[in-house]
């Protein structure tokens, strides 16, 4: 359940990041590289903290 959150939550930062490239005027480009660059790191981070210790 707490992975779901951490998507969400992931989802719901790389939109508003996205959109307020967008607004800035910023190459569409450059805003998709962060979108990937952003989940990466968010999804890495969700799985490092929601996984069981062995």
């Amino acid at each position: 359940m707490s992975f779901a959150l951490f998507l969400i939550g992931l989802a719901l930062l790389v939109g508003g990041v996205a959109w307020a490239m967008a607004t800035a005027g910023i190459a569409t480009l450059y805003i998709a590289i962060t979108c990937v660059v952003l989940l990466g790191i968010g999804i890495m981070a969700a799985v490092s903290r929601t996984r069981t210790k062995d």
